[in-house]
């Protein structure tokens, strides 16, 4: 895959902007998937549009939450397309947060061996992250994103009054991922976000444009993820472990509070292997606590959450690798960490963040 197969992400400010960057007439017919909540907050701002120019589509809804990235999911969608004769020219539209993002180009590049996919953010997590970078998969026996692959995008537009739509929790989800492109590529970003109210989406809505260039230089510099693109998984190791814990359970969170908790974690773990400032990991640790409230686990949860790090697919030969901290706005990959200082590190988090 060349850098040049990654669309780059496109700031819109109105819904007829938005069909006009997507060139509808150039498919044989439009396929639109969201989830139930965007179907009901986003959706009518598309519609609007799509009536006004005229435009014939199919709609698509499924049940909203990260169970949906599923398999079943997946088959119920490939009939739903079969049932409608869409062929290799259908374009499907992506209308929704991360999840839809995910699903979607999942969807997309095994149907037919590929029809093409735009991606219409509608949360934070999706606009600065989700959609960007060919990544998507769905989860597998409670393993996050375990059957996935790269697929490129025909584009990627973004719409931020969409996140008017959000709740407080989902505008705070998307924001651990804007907080770590600051931790692992900018410093003088972080000292600006952390003076951002998550709550206001004109504050999120101001700070997108720099995140988006932050993961989509990553992106074209590493597209395939084989070094500087581990970057970004800072966060993620502990993070998705912490979240497929919380799944198993049936007690699931929002993705980002999960990363919040694995940005700590794993700040903590920074200072043995290489060496952060302890300092730095306090002011990082605070706003953390700040923002997030405590992922609700207990030590007895410890090993289990272990075992799901060493069943994460950025491990390599039995060994857990992370990304960690060397400062703020500097990274370091394929860190190998021990067990022992995980589990250290998760009881520090489960100790201070009472």
């Amino acid at each position: 895959m060349q850098n040049s197969n990654f669309p780059k992400p496109q700031l819109i400010h109105s819904a007829e902007a938005l069909l006009n960057s997507i060139e509808i007439n150039k498919y044989s017919r439009l396929f639109i998937l969201c989830d139930e909540n965007t179907h009901r907050f986003c959706w009518p701002i598309l519609e609007e549009a799509l009536i006004k120019q005229k435009h014939r589509f199919t709609l698509h809804v499924e049940a909203a939450g990260e169970a949906t990235k599923d398999w079943r999911v997946c088959l119920n969608i490939w009939e739903k397309l079969s049932k409608e004769n869409a062929d290799r020219q259908t374009l499907l539209l992506n209308l929704g947060g991360g999840m839809v993002s995910d699903l979607g180009a999942f969807v997309a590049s095994i149907y037919k061996r590929g029809i093409p996919f735009i991606h219409l953010p509608t949360s934070l997590l999706a606009m600065t992250d989700a959609a960007i970078g060919g990544k998507c998969g769905i989860d597998f026996m409670h393993f996050k994103n375990q059957l996935g692959l790269f697929a490129r995008a025909e584009a990627i537009l973004i719409y931020p009054p969409f996140l008017k739509t959000l709740s407080t929790d989902e505008r705070k989800s998307g924001f651990a991922e804007v907080l770590k492109h600051a931790l692992i590529a900018d410093a003088d970003y972080w000292e600006e976000l952390i003076k951002v109210n998550p709550e206001n989406w004109q504050s999120l809505a101001n700070n997108i444009e720099k995140s988006v260039q932050i993961k989509s230089r990553i992106v074209e510099e590493d597209p395939l993820e084989k070094g500087n693109r581990k970057k970004l998984n800072f966060g993620h190791t502990v993070g998705h472990a912490i979240e497929s814990y919380c799944m198993k359970i049936g007690q699931p969170i929002p993705h980002g509070f999960a990363i919040a908790a694995g940005i700590y974690i794993e700040s903590f773990l920074s200072i043995k292997y290489l060496n952060l400032p302890k300092e730095v990991f306090n002011e990082i640790a605070q706003t953390i606590q700040h923002f997030y409230a405590k992922v609700d686990f207990s030590e007895p949860a410890i090993d289990e959450i272990v075992n799901f790090i060493q069943q994460d697919k950025k491990s390599e030969m039995g060994k857990s690798r992370f990304t960690l901290l060397k400062q703020i706005g500097s990274a370091e990959i394929d860190v190998e960490v021990s067990e022992m200082e995980v589990k250290t590190a998760l009881l520090d988090y489960v100790a201070k963040n009472g």
